[in-house]
């Protein structure tokens, strides 16, 4: 991501803490072309950066920064992959690490972040609980705190998706992206690149639609969406999800998650558990691609849309997958038998 560096805010090449990330592979899906009546369906694939998830883009550029800026102490809430990130970029820069996350968390991100050497918290509840720990510890501490949007380096990071899609498809965006929301900031990073490359005028034509996609466990921003379009919802608790990346009852920068889909004339959509494992089981066993259920659950939304008449089907997409399946096998692995045991009866045609 760093061939993208004059738009970064890092002054000097010396201060870039990097482990490789970037310019991650974006995929046809044929088999969605004819089974479901699409034109033109794409994976950006997020799980092959060097930690397994988008987070590295957001880490590198913000633990890059805090090396430039003197900081030697850095504290984070993480549902998982920003947790691992951090400490990954943190052991490289001899930054000292602290991690705070659910204690549901799957046992390979708890180790993942140990094993580079960070000192790992863990709190009963949901990231809002771990962030209010969080900023206890900083008050404490003086650590640097890289909590989602609450620092204003990781979306720089994270915005080098938007100019890799734009140089991915040569110069031509896609008409919708769906990504899977949960902080937010990478479907604000991505719209973010899409405004700078428009004012430099790297592109030209209309941007596309930005569709944020939740879990219905935990929806706040589909629920804003709807109450603001007058569509009812009776969302009200938030409650654990297998995406835990989407699981973030209050996110920092919900207005701008608003702002954007406002602004690309876009929409916000909530699928259940049931459908998110179904799209790890059918996209894994029938297109070849193992996505994390947050990416499935792009898959799920983009059918759900189609089959509503919100997608005619003509459209160029772009689904995102945000991180490794793997590592949230030990959680998901007998859902997925399950479905293997029964067969997946597809009822979204």
């Amino acid at each position: 991501m760093w061939r993208y560096r004059e738009m970064l805010p890092v002054l000097d090449d010396k201060n870039i803490v990097t482990l490789g990330e970037g310019f991650t592979p974006i995929i046809r899906i044929e088999k969605a072309i004819q089974e479901y009546g699409f034109t033109e369906v794409y994976v950006k694939d997020e799980a092959m950066n060097p930690t397994g998830s988008f987070k590295a883009r957001g880490q590198s550029t913000a633990i890059s920064k805090a090396l430039e800026l003197g900081v030697d102490n850095c504290i984070i809430p993480t549902a998982g992959n920003a947790g691992g990130a951090m400490s990954a970029y943190c052991a490289k820069a001899d930054i000292k690490a602290t991690v705070v996350m659910p204690a549901i968390t799957p046992n390979v991100f708890k180790e993942e972040c140990k094993l580079h050497g960070a000192e790992v918290i863990f709190m009963d509840g949901l990231i809002s609980e771990c962030g209010a720990k969080a900023g206890e510890l900083k008050k404490e501490t003086g650590a640097f705190d890289v909590s989602t949007m609450k620092e204003p380096y990781r979306l720089e990071g994270k915005k080098t998706m938007g100019y890799e899609i734009a140089e991915q498809f040569s110069w031509k965006l896609p008409n919708v992206i769906i990504y899977p929301a949960g902080g937010g900031t990478g479907l604000i990073g991505i719209w973010k690149a899409f405004k700078e490359m428009k004012e430099m005028s790297w592109i030209e034509g209309p941007l596309p639609k930005m569709v944020a996609v939740q879990s219905a466990n935990c929806q706040p921003v589909v629920k804003a969406y709807d109450d603001l379009i007058g569509t009812p919802n009776d969302y009200e608790q938030p409650k654990p999800s297998l995406a835990y990346g989407l699981a973030v009852p209050h996110a920092f920068s919900h207005d701008l998650m608003m702002k954007v889909i406002s602004e690309s004339d876009g929409m916000a959509i909530a699928v259940s558990e049931e459908d998110i494992i179904a799209g790890v089981y059918e996209l894994a066993k029938t297109k070849g691609v193992l996505v994390c259920p947050e990416g499935a659950a792009t898959w799920e939304a983009m059918l759900q849309m189609k089959k509503s008449g919100m997608l005619t089907g003509e459209e160029n997409i772009l689904l995102m997958n945000t991180g490794s399946a793997y590592k949230y096998m030990d959680k998901i692995s007998e859902k997925l038998i399950q479905f293997s045991k029964n067969g997946y009866q597809s009822e979204k045609t």
